[in-house]
């Protein structure tokens, strides 16, 4: 099996299919698709119909992630699966507290482990604030805390998501999720696959070739 994963969980995802003996390959298309939302279903689209000539069963590692259902035309015309919610912060905090959090306080700006790892590059860099940090207000003038939805947190992680509130001028609430939901939201996607009658264990096995 093969997944077409968003970079910025592909890491998780390996991790999970290890510890649950999922035997797939994981293939990640670039996390700064994320700046460009409109590019993402073309992108999986590319790369789904290169992985379903060698792959008996590709699946998609993406929500809706910014594209506005796109993502699911491009699922519904080569018959592919992807991953339940409307982004990654789904995945980790799940929907409905995700949701609260944002109508609690619409100028929330979300984190995850990966999001703080990459802050420096997927933030400053790519909006230009590096750059130009009298940009931040253009920017964030309209939020009122950043969100960190933790999976593993860490010493080094703490450091990094302290500076990235401190660089954003906004206060840091931490929510420890870990990656529960994702697990699960993955395990439902890959037996989701052998729902037309297939083995429910050859949805453990990859096949390419």
């Amino acid at each position: 099996m093969a997944v077409i994963a968003c970079g910025a969980i592909a890491r998780p995802v390996e991790q999970i299919a290890e510890r649950r003996g999922l035997q797939l390959h994981v293939y990640p298309l670039p996390p700064l698709l994320h700046n460009h939302p409109s590019r993402i279903a073309g992108e999986v689209e590319r790369l789904a119909t290169d992985l379903t000539a060698r792959y008996d069963r590709v699946v998609v590692g993406y929500a809706d992630c910014g594209s506005y259902g796109a993502l699911d035309t491009v699922c519904a015309r080569l018959g592919l699966e992807r991953l339940a919610g409307l982004h990654c912060y789904d995945l980790y905090g799940g929907a409905e507290r995700v949701a609260s959090y944002l109508e609690e306080q619409p100028g929330t700006y979300l984190l995850t482990d990966f999001l703080v790892r990459s802050f420096a590059r997927s933030v400053l860099v790519e909006l230009g604030l590096d750059r130009y940090p009298d940009l931040r207000d253009a920017y964030f003038g309209n939020y009122t805390r950043v969100v960190w939805l933790a999976q593993e947190r860490d010493s080094e992680l703490e450091v990094l998501a302290r500076r990235a509130s401190e660089v954003l001028d906004l206060p840091l609430v931490v929510i420890d999720t870990g990656t529960t939901i994702l697990e699960q939201e993955l395990i439902a996607l890959v037996t989701a696959q052998v729902s037309s009658g297939d083995p429910a264990s050859s949805a453990l096995s990859h096949s390419p070739g």
